[in-house]
């Protein structure tokens, strides 16, 4: 189905192209977040990329699948997006992702509701988000791709346009980065 859209939406039919965009815009905002941490910068990450998957559509020649290939210009956009901003960006911890329902909401049988897991889980999350934040941008990005997006090293590797090797390496040095960072707070 892509395939037909892509094929359609190459040769001027806008109405396929909105569909790729409909079908495909919250994955990538997802990547690009995933890759800035910054709202503003994924939109902004996220335009660029629907205009850049636009101008190449008549490239694509289906070696892979849309999809991959679609992630593929995601993260080398979000990436060099990054580069270009050459500062590290702080991160906001957005309350929202780890809501925990009010006690006035009521509570299936045998829940409690207590603050204290509530605060914990959430200073745990913002560790998470501060210490990917300082891996370096590849290992970054495979990081996201890997444990966020579920992509496989294969997929990966596609979308870094890279080896599985390079992919198994980066996850390997990003993972040993993060638990040297986060042993202490779970210990």
């Amino acid at each position: 189905m892509d395939l037909e859209l892509v094929q359609k939406a190459s040769k001027g039919d806008a109405d396929a192209f909105e569909e790729l965009v409909k079908r495909y815009q919250q994955k990538v905002y997802g990547i690009a977040y995933g890759i800035s941490h910054d709202h503003q910068d994924a939109l902004d990450i996220s335009q660029e990329v629907f205009i850049k998957i636009y101008k190449k559509l008549k490239d694509f020649r289906g070696a892979s699948s849309f999809y991959t290939w679609l992630y593929r210009i995601t993260a080398n956009v979000a990436i060099d997006f990054q580069r270009v901003k050459r500062k590290i960006i702080p991160v906001e911890f957005d309350e929202k992702i780890l809501e925990e329902p009010r006690p006035e909401a009521g509570f299936p049988e045998g829940k409690k509701f207590d603050p204290r897991k509530i605060l914990e889980r959430k200073e745990i999350h913002g560790a998470i988000l501060r210490a990917i934040e300082t891996l370096p941008e590849d290992q970054r990005a495979a990081v996201v791709l890997r444990e966020l997006e579920n992509l496989s090293y294969k997929e990966i590797a596609k979308a870094m346009n890279c080896s599985m090797g390079t992919v198994m390496s980066r996850l390997h040095y990003a993972r040993r980065k993060l638990r040297e960072i986060l042993e202490p707070l779970l210990s």
